[in-house]
Formats: structure tokens, C-alpha cells, sequence
């Protein structure tokens, strides 16, 4: 096996960067135009979040295992047991009726962003943007704990009835 170089490594993370940033782009974009038109579904309502928990998660276990440190593990692992957990709570509060209670939030949305955004510095794989690519996923991981409690708050009077 050869070694591989420089050019061909930087065009591949350029590459697999701007597949996640088109994915990302093109996720908000629909969701922008569902709200703005009107048009949504009950397929687009399940599908949409899914797609972006597993786009999210995927992204992560492979930016663990290209950087295996003990700060990225604790990062995807916040952020992916918060997205399972509210994924399964809005599951909950929708077979009681009340989804409503724990719609996507304001915090939710920056959450969402600066994933996004955190994953792409870090998809660069470019070392001077390095300590760039923590203050954004460390800003995610906590917007991800703050709507995480957010989401359980909104749900509590419907989790402590017997």
C-alpha cells in the first residue's frame, strides 16, 4: 500500500466536506421552503429529522475515529445520546397528543447550525482551524445540553404523572 499524499488527502476531506456542506445547505433550504410555501407532509415531517440525526451522527463517528481523543468522543456522544433522547421523547409526547409541548426551539436551531458548521471545519481536516473547529462543537455541545433541557422541561409535568 502506498503512501498516500498530501494533494490526494486534502482533495478527498474538500471532497467529502462539500458533500456535507451541500447536504446541510440543501436540508435547510427545504425546510425553508416547506414553512415559506406551506407544503409539508407527514413523510417530510418524519423523514426530515431523521435524515439530519443520521447525517449528524455519521459525520461524528467518523471525525472520532480520524481524531480519537477523549474531547471528541465526549462530544458525539453528548450529541448523539441528546438527538436519541429527544428523538424519543417527542415520540412519546406524540402518542400523548402533546408534540406540540416540545417542538423545535430557537436553541435547537443554533444547535443545529453550529453542528453543522463545527463538522465542516473539522471534515477540512486543516490544522490551523483546528481550535476553531472545538469552540464551535464545544458552543454545539452546549446548545445541545441547554435544548436538550429545554425539551425536558416542556415534557415534565407529562413524565412525573403516574
Amino acid at each position: 500500500m502506498g503512501v498516500e499524499s498530501h494533494d490526494s488527502g486534502m482533495s478527498r476531506h474538500m471532497l467529502l466536506t462539500g458533500i456535507f456542506v451541500v447536504a446541510a445547505i440543501t436540508d435547510w433550504f427545504d425546510g425553508y421552503l416547506a414553512r415559506t410555501l406551506n407544503q409539508t407532509s407527514a413523510f417530510g415531517r418524519f423523514l426530515d429529522p431523521v435524515a439530519d440525526k443520521l447525517m449528524v451522527a455519521a459525520a461524528l463517528i467518523v471525525l472520532v475515529q480520524w481524531q480519537p481523543s477523549i474531547s471528541m468522543a465526549f462530544a458525539a456522544i453528548v450529541i448523539i445520546s441528546r438527538e436519541i433522547t429527544v428523538s424519543a421523547l417527542r415520540e412519546w409526547m406524540a402518542e400523548l397528543g402533546a408534540r406540540t409541548s416540545v417542538a423545535v426551539s430557537t436553541v435547537g436551531k443554533y444547535k443545529t447550525a453550529f453542528q453543522m458548521i463545527a463538522i465542516s471545519v473539522f471534515l477540512l481536516n486543516w490544522q490551523p482551524l483546528e481550535m476553531l473547529g472545538y469552540a464551535l462543537l464545544y458552543t454545539a455541545v452546549i446548545l445541545t445540553l441547554w435544548s436538550m433541557f429545554i425539551y425536558l422541561k416542556a415534557a415534565w409535568p407529562y413524565l412525573k404523572q403516574p
